[in-house]
């Protein structure tokens, strides 16, 4: 098994999927490593977008031009938030091959998939066809069956108890 070019899943209900994800960048770019971080159904201005901006070493990318949930959506949204997703997808994954990124992050990718605004096809085309050196994080709730069968590293997070449970919104800092 090589020691390079693996796959990570974070995934479940709980809160740290993303979190994990950057703490990965921020560690990988630490070291040297190239990395590119691409938010799909998120609009990359939170908290921790802003940090690893700052750094310098780490390219970011989002997708969500609506910048509402799915559930919140009208068909027009939906269709433009499938083509913004389709459309950055392709410009990360080109990118990170052409630029020789190590790391590789796609957090939200599975909520892309379960909303129907990315093809799982195309996502398990990548990973089948990416360089042997690109290590991949996908992120996000209810992984497919295939996306978990080619994961190296599955991590999931369980909630037990969140504050949003009880009416608290996310928190700047926190969730934001």
């Amino acid at each position: 098994m090589s020691e390079t070019g693996l796959i990570h899943l974070y995934c479940g209900d709980g809160k740290g999927k993303t979190t994990a994800a950057v703490g990965l960048a921020v560690r990988h770019a630490g070291a040297g490593g190239k990395v590119v971080f691409v938010q799909f159904l998120k609009d990359g201005t939170s908290s921790e977008c802003r940090a690893m901006a700052k750094l310098g070493t780490i390219t970011m990318l989002a997708a969500n031009p609506c910048g509402k949930f799915s559930f919140q959506m009208d068909e027009e949204e939906k269709q433009a938030c499938r083509a913004a997703v389709a459309r950055t997808f392709d410009a990360a994954t080109a990118y990170a091959v052409r630029e020789g990124a190590t790391l590789l992050v796609l957090d939200e990718v599975c909520a892309a998939l379960s909303c129907g605004f990315l093809d799982e096809a195309q996502l398990l085309a990548f990973l089948d066809s990416r360089p042997e050196t690109l290590e991949v994080v996908l992120t996000g709730r209810n992984p497919p069956d295939e996306v978990q069968a080619r994961a190296d590293y599955i991590t999931e997070m369980t909630k037990r108890r969140h504050p949003f449970d009880r009416g608290v919104g996310a928190r700047k800092g926190i969730e934001l």
